[in-house]
């Protein structure tokens, strides 16, 4: 019995340190959350904000007229 554990806590020690190798490959080896690597890129883009206009004209549209 105590082999089996032996044999267990390494495949739990190999699955912790992929598992680790897999979080930082989607975190592009970063420890910070994406939104925090990602704001703020479409800054004074004239483009973004035109989006965001036709979005939120889009929300509105869709909306019932007694709202």
């Amino acid at each position: 019995m105590n082999e089996q554990i032996q044999l267990l806590n390494e495949r739990v020690t190999q699955l912790e340190q992929e598992l680790a190798r897999l979080q930082s490959q989607v975190n592009g080896g970063s420890s910070s959350p994406w939104w925090d690597r990602v704001a703020g890129r479409f800054e004074n883009d004239s483009t973004y904000d035109e989006i965001v206009r036709l979005g939120r004209e889009y929300r509105e549209a869709q909306r019932p007229e007694d709202e």
